[in-house]
């Protein structure tokens, strides 16, 4: 009975039911749909950094990555890659060989990263080989071909075919230096990691390094699914303890920190826009309950006792703040399911973007479990707001109640 009292009195005034649903549908819209974009972009420079840049999961040497020099390599690279590869989770492993040096055209310079991988095996692991944009991924370059990004292109002013003379420190402290000629150049969402990673052979660098065996600073892991990551982490650590295995969270931290940070985020935003709603939400019931204090006053002289009337107020308030937000989730779903497939474009601001690794086409992810927090969220709101209206009605007494001229 009282569910059915409570639909029916929220459509008595339907103008000004009407408007606060279109306000709570627009904010609910509003908080949904900005969460989905957020969340697809923190996904997608996600996706990047573990597929195009660091991969899940990598092995150095214990002191690599705080003094990167050429002679600190992994001992027994083949057996660890051997074990690593037979591990559940694991999809595929990649050795490869670094060096810091610089590159030479015949107009510029630039310090640059030298990675050397295996072509073949590195395509299992990242998807660099998608990202190239002229030219081939080692392919058409029969001699010391690289493969380097646009930026670096840009800045030593090269194109394909082009030839880049190398210069970096050998395992023994000597300076040399070697030709190399540009197979392909690629493009990522990250300007800076396109300015300063070139990819060589393996086989080509550890030559030139001085290397006669075979050598590995780096070894990237790379898992089935990012879930398994713990697992994975763990079992490497206790298979490995003599070396340094760190997940793409600590090469990566501020990709990590954007990723743990935008759910906050978005619970503050969605906050803000509850709370604004929630003061609409108390005029408009207040209104409600002041324009039917005569009929409110009836109903208590006939019987119904404050519970009941208390209980009315708030299901009519959390009935509307339901409405309402169902509304709005509808159309942030129904733009979420366009623009993942639209993508929106924000190519206006690519350089910007760029800078920070992410990608200037974004393609919203509406994830479930958003969907039940904000319709939570929702009906505390409605709670609340039914809070006072429904206390103001409390206290109206019946004999005075009844004798307003309303």
């Amino acid at each position: 009975m009282i569910p059915s009292i409570s639909w029916r009195n929220i459509w008595r005034n339907k103008l000004r039911s009407a408007v606060i649903l279109i306000a709570i549908a627009i904010g609910i819209f509003a908080g949904v749909f900005t969460w989905a974009f957020y969340q697809g972009m923190v996904e997608q420079r996600v996706n990047n950094a573990i597929m195009t840049e660091v991969s899940n999961i990598q092995i150095h040497h214990p002191g690599y990555l705080k003094d990167p020099e050429v002679k600190t390599d992994i001992k027994n690279p083949g057996d660890i890659t051997s074990v690593a590869d037979t591990m559940q989770g694991v999809k595929a492993v990649s050795a490869r060989i670094l060096a810091n040096g610089m590159a030479l055209s015949a107009e510029t310079g630039a310090g640059i990263k030298m990675i050397g991988v295996d072509p073949q095996q590195e395509k299992k692991v990242t998807n660099l080989y998608e990202k190239v944009v002229d030219g081939a991924y080692f392919e058409g370059i029969k001699r010391n071909p690289v493969v380097i990004g646009h930026k670096l292109a840009e800045k030593l002013n090269v194109k394909v075919r082009s030839k880049l003379v190398i210069t970096l420190q050998t395992k023994d402290g000597d300076i040399t230096s070697a030709q190399f000629r540009i197979a392909g150049i690629y493009r990522t969402s990250n300007s800076m990691y396109d300015e300063s990673n070139i990819f060589v052979r393996k086989s080509d660098l550890s030559k030139l390094l001085g290397f006669d065996k075979p050598v590995a600073h780096e070894i990237a892991i790379l898992l089935d699914n990012n879930n398994e990551l713990d697992h994975v982490y763990s079992e490497l650590k206790s298979t490995f303890p003599d070396q340094d295995i760190k997940t793409w969270r600590k090469l990566m931290p501020e990709v990590s920190l954007v990723e743990e940070t935008v759910n906050v985020s978005m619970y503050f935003i969605m906050g803000i826009i509850l709370v604004a709603l929630c003061f609409g939400i108390i005029n408009t019931m207040l209104m409600a309950v002041l324009e039917r204090v005569k009929e409110l006053g009836m109903l208590m002289a006939i019987g119904m006792n404050k519970m009941r009337v208390f209980s009315m107020i708030v299901l009519e308030t959390v009935m509307l703040s339901i409405v309402g937000g169902v509304l709005g989730m509808i159309i942030a779903w129904a733009a979420t399911i366009y623009y993942s497939s639209a993508g929106i474009d924000l190519s206006k601001w690519a350089q910007a973007y760029a800078k920070l690794g992410f990608d200037t086409m974004v393609y919203p992810v509406l994830d479930y479990s958003i969907i039940v927090k904000v319709a939570l969220m929702v009906i505390i709101t409605g709670i609340i707001g039914s809070i006072y209206p429904a206390i103001k009605a409390l206290k109206l007494n019946p004999a005075d109640a009844i004798r307003t001229d309303m």
